[in-house]
């Protein structure tokens, strides 16, 4: 019971935390089409993240990607900081990105028992 209230808190955190992307997202809109574009995305996952602190359990796959997706964003900055193409700044993003991806997988619900895994044929 703990673990799944750690996890909604966690959710409605990175959330709140993606969903204030659109601040940035406005402001990028015609400076830098593809960070806007990047942004949006992180908006729109964060308001489903927000959606599934209701039932964490149902939403095992939308956690599951926000945190591989998550790693993998942070991954690539790292390793663009790391070659100088990115500013050592994004460092910080770095950061977030990998908390948040090792935070999820961590906390990720485990199956409904009983739960069907494979339909087919229906």
């Amino acid at each position: 019971m703990r673990r799944e209230l750690v996890l909604k808190v966690v959710l409605v955190l990175v959330g709140l935390l993606f969903v204030a992307g659109v601040y940035p997202m406005i402001l990028f809109f015609s400076r830098e089409a593809a960070l806007a574009m990047m942004l949006s995305l992180y908006v729109t996952l964060g308001v489903f993240l927000l959606l599934a602190v209701r039932d964490p359990s149902a939403h095992r796959s939308l956690i599951a990607f926000t945190a591989w997706s998550s790693l993998a964003h942070g991954v690539v900055m790292g390793l663009q900081v790391y070659r100088h193409v990115v500013e050592r700044g994004e460092l910080t993003g770095v950061v977030i990105l990998l908390v948040i991806g090792v935070l999820l997988i961590a906390l990720a619900p485990g199956k409904r028992l009983g739960a069907n895994t494979s339909r087919v044929g229906d």
